[in-house]
This record gives C-alpha cells, structure tokens and sequence, in this order.
C-alpha cells in the first residue's frame, strides 16, 4: 500500500493561516485576529471537511497543534462536533517535534528525526494521512516536497500579519492544481495542489507568446 499525505489548511487572501478557530488558538507573535473562519463558513466548504476527515486513517501534527488538538477534542466526543472528536480519537496520531513531548492521547506517537523516511513509512502503513494547521512543520513538508495533495480554503479576508505556509524567504515551488477549484457560498475557494514542476521563467515578448 502506498497512502497519501495531505495537508488541510485554512488561509486568507494573503496566506494567512495563524489561529483560524479561535481567538486563544495562536496569539504568538501579539496575533489579533484568531478566530477569523468562524464568521465566514459555510455549509458547502464544511462538507469537504467533513468528507476529508471522513476519509482519513492517521493524523500527523506539528507540536502545537497537537497540544491544542489533545486539550480540546478528547472532551468533544458527543454533542455537534461527536463526529470529529470521535474520529480523532479513534485513529493514530503522529507527532514532529524537535523535544520529547509528553503525548497523552491515546495511540499518539512521536516521529524520529528523519523526516522523510518517516513519510515513506507513513505512506505504508496508512491509506490518508492528514495534516491539519500545523503551520511550521507543514512548511517544512511542502518544501521538502514531502506530501500528495496540498488543500488550501481561501477565504476572502486580508489580514496583514500571521504565520504563513508560504514565507518572503521561502524557496521557489511549483504547484500543480488537480481539479478545478470549488467555490463556496460566501467566497471561499478550496484549491486542491499536488507538487508540481520547478519554477519556470519565460519573456513575455511576441515571439514567446507564439506571435
């Protein structure tokens, strides 16, 4: 079996992704705005999350989000997210982190530090893998081009500032769109990437435009 790692973040306009469902998500770095989503979902994009958690056997998180996700889901898994909670809760979980963590949820595990063998054997054991939020090491995934399917939920929103996928000093990456985006109620888009060819340059003069 040779499964897919996916990575599920919501994003803004300019490619904010910091703290998206609440304000005491991420307030790192005096962040302001946390909770941002919540005034701008919709039924449509929620049955693609749902769908996609649906779909998943194994969750692998960056340090943080896995401590906001151990503290908050245990205890939500009856009432209107039961579906989520329990889902979460039933499956492994796979933690990146540079220390050694205490990992009080249940069938939690802690990465070794080589990253991309660890994606090798992920992608044996288990058929959807998902990373959701977990800015920094889904950063590290994308750059190392260490991942299957990239989903981005736009939403029409400008923040400024945050923590972002995509850094002014990041490396150059071409992406490859694998569907036509989908279009929410209220703005949204959901962009669905697989990695895709080095970024290319060209001359918009007429002979490179064929004339």
């Amino acid at each position: 079996m040779t499964g897919r790692i996916v990575i599920d973040l919501f994003t803004t306009l300019d490619g904010v992704s910091q703290a998206p469902g609440g304000p005491d998500e991420d307030p790192s770095g005096g962040f302001a705005y946390g909770g941002w989503q919540a005034p701008l979902l919709d039924e449509s994009m929620g049955e693609q999350v749902i769908a996609g958690i649906r779909s998943m056997d194994a969750l692998l998180l960056g340090r943080t989000t896995y401590d906001i996700f151990a503290a908050y889901w245990p205890q939500h898994v009856d009432g209107p997210d039961g579906e989520i909670g329990r889902k979460f809760d039933s499956i492994p979980k796979y933690v990146a982190s540079r220390g050694a963590p205490s990992l009080p949820w249940r069938d939690s595990h802690l990465l070794g530090p080589s990253l991309a063998e660890e994606i090798a054997e992920l992608r044996e054991r288990h058929a959807s893998v998902h990373v959701i939020g977990s800015i920094d090491f889904s950063r590290s995934l994308v750059r190392g081009g260490l991942f299957d399917v990239l989903n981005l939920w736009v939403y029409p929103i400008v923040l400024g500032r945050g923590k972002r996928l995509f850094p002014d000093d990041g490396p150059a990456l071409g992406l490859t769109l694998l569907e036509p985006p989908l279009v929410g109620v209220r703005g949204s888009l959901l962009l669905r990437y697989r990695p895709g060819p080095a970024v290319a340059t060209g001359d918009m003069s007429a002979d490179d435009r064929g004339v």
